[in-house]
């Protein structure tokens, strides 16, 4: 039997709209689909309608699948000349483990392609009217994790070093920890009123954005909601969210269509579907499939195109 093929595919914060076209292509030929917690459910429709479909997610407290598992069952299924795609909130490559399952599927011979995605990093700071630089406020940035692992005797993250050395800081997970960081960082010089975002659920319909001080988050006693899902933004950068904000602005603020354009229609343009094809290699790959057609409208099918 011809060995298959594996696509470790981002996809993304959790706005549908920022799936990449690639991923969306290795999505709509695969044959299994492993996906985790926090992808937006409406991306699973875009998988051919007998695909198999294997939650995999993951909390503090409960993993659906451990990560060995997971890197077995991707090997099993692509053993089997299937096409997999192992869909990852986010960048599978930032935080997402997705290293550890190339790796895996590396020793193993698997032909396998990493399909980047849109970090959360990144993009739910942008949802919240926060840039990461600044020609003004910030020439640097670092993305960290607040949830290491639990196995290590001492943490990899040197938060004193980081605290004076870094204009803006980035925190994905570890919602818990958030007192403790934040409080080493003010011990190790950061002013306790460097401004902080706490953005939940960021890029959806649900995001909620939390401003406070530095010294706030490091108060154990501080009434702040850190449930997660959360990213946390720490640096001069948070002071520009009320200037900047615009994905989740309330209905007073938001501002009304010109009079004159409100009835101009818009014009639409198909998004094509390229034929799906791994990444040009050295070697040939057996399994793979081409797009298979999903059926009703699809989330990335219509392209709208406006002349301002």
């Amino acid at each position: 039997m011809r060995v298959g093929h594996v696509w470790l595919v981002g996809a993304g914060p959790g706005d549908p709209g920022l799936m990449t076209v690639r991923g969306l292509e290795a999505l709509r030929g695969a044959d299994v689909v492993v996906y985790d917690r926090l992808i937006n459910p409406t991306l699973l429709d875009e998988a051919p309608a007998e695909a198999i479909r294997i939650y995999a997610g993951k909390l503090t407290e409960s993993h659906g699948l451990p990560q060995e598992d997971i890197n077995a069952l991707l090997i099993a299924h692509a053993r089997r000349g299937r096409s997999v795609v192992r869909l990852k909130g986010g960048d599978p490559f930032v935080f997402g483990r997705g290293g550890e399952e190339a790796e895996a599927l590396a020793t193993s011979a698997i032909p396998f392609e990493v399909v980047p995605g849109v970090s959360a990093a990144v993009a739910v700071p942008a949802y919240a009217g926060i840039p990461l630089t600044h020609r003004r406020l910030a020439s640097s940035f670092a993305v960290l994790t607040g949830h290491e692992d639990a196995t290590r005797r001492a943490p990899h993250v040197d938060w004193s070093r980081l605290a004076t050395a870094v204009d803006t800081l980035v925190i994905l997970m570890g919602a818990r920890s958030l007192p403790r960081i934040a409080a080493t960082l003010v011990s190790c010089g950061r002013a306790p009123s460097t401004p902080v975002a706490l953005i939940r659920w960021g890029t959806t319909e649900a995001q909620e954005t939390m401003t406070c001080a530095l010294g706030d988050l490091a108060d154990p006693q501080a009434a702040l909601d850190l449930r997660p899902p959360l990213v946390t933004v720490i640096g001069d950068v948070v002071s520009l969210r009320d200037q900047l904000r615009w994905f989740d602005v309330p209905p007073a603020l938001e501002p009304a269509i010109a009079p004159d354009r409100a009835d101009e229609p818009l014009r639409e343009g198909i998004l094509p579907r390229p034929a799906l094809r791994p990444a040009a290699r050295a070697h040939a790959v057996a399994g793979a499939h081409g797009p298979v057609q999903s059926k009703g409208m699809c989330l990335l099918e219509f392209v709208v195109h406006c002349h301002l």
